[in-house]
């Protein structure tokens, strides 16, 4: 029996995760499991998912729709209620039911690249990731989070969403605050490329997580490997984020490394570039 899937969004052409689950049930042994890409908006999202049949076990959401999603939910985790965030919808018997996968990424993409054991992390940047990426790093052990942000009141919004102490400091001093694990949230571009220019030598040995897996390496992550940290792109984040998907939608482990190989065939990436 024909088993289906799909990421929606908009725009959506540029979408990676037809690539990375269809490498996952190829590996997996899943050739009756199709995955497909869907341009849908805020306005749609309603109507999209009514129409859908039984066929239908999945939905990878992203952007504008990680909001929208509560809509249409008839169950949300508390991971998603606490990132205000759904990134995943899986057929239940009831109806859809809502989940966050972008933290499970976070957390993953960062024990992969040696950061166990971490008490004290520095998020970048102050957006809606950053509440992803702040629930990654306490299921990685935090206790202690430091917002990098340009804008200070939005950085206080994230103080409930995780039991930690957590503190703001200008988006300039992210590089100087002691940490040894950094997860950058910001978006590829100016923001991107002008934190760069706040990278220093306290970033020694580090460990980076740059969310944005485009245009790779992008500027911080350039400047954060020239001061010495090891730098982990947002391509391994998308991997693991799938892969938790992959596993809720079928019931079947998923192949990781398969999936880490055709994201970075796709990209044009190395594991160290």
């Amino acid at each position: 029996m024909a088993r289906r899937a799909g990421v929606l969004g908009s725009p959506i052409r540029h979408s990676l995760s037809p690539t990375l689950h269809r490498a996952a049930y190829a590996a997996a042994g899943l050739p009756d499991w199709e995955y497909t890409a869907h341009e849908v908006d805020e306005g749609g999202l309603t109507p999209f998912v009514a129409g859908l049949d039984d066929d239908w076990r999945g939905l990878s959401l992203t952007m504008p729709l990680k909001v929208a999603a509560f809509d249409v939910a008839e169950q949300v985790s508390p991971l998603a209620r606490a990132a205000g965030a759904i990134n995943t919808l899986v057929r239940t018997d009831t109806g859809w039911s809502a989940d966050n996968t972008d933290v499970h990424g976070v957390t993953q993409a960062l024990l992969d690249a040696g950061a166990a054991g971490t008490t004290s992390a520095t998020v970048v940047g102050s957006g809606a990731t950053a509440r992803s990426a702040v629930l990654g790093l306490v299921g990685l052990g935090a206790t202690r989070i430091t917002v990098a942000a340009r804008t200070p009141q939005r950085a206080e919004a994230l103080r409930g969403v995780a039991d930690v102490d957590l503190r703001v400091v200008p988006l300039a001093d992210w590089a100087g605050t002691g940490d040894r694990t950094f997860v950058s949230t910001l978006p590829g571009g100016t923001a991107n490329a002008a934190a760069a220019e706040h990278a220093g030598p306290g970033l020694a040995d580090a460990v980076v997580l740059d969310v944005v897996y485009a245009d790779w390496p992008t500027p911080f992550a350039r400047a954060a490997r020239e001061h010495g940290a090891q730098v982990v792109s947002g391509l391994e984040m998308l991997v693991h984020q799938a892969a938790r998907q992959f596993e809720l939608f079928t019931g079947t482990p998923a192949p990781v490394a398969a999936m880490q190989a055709a994201g970075r065939a796709a990209l044009g990436h190395t594991p160290d570039a």
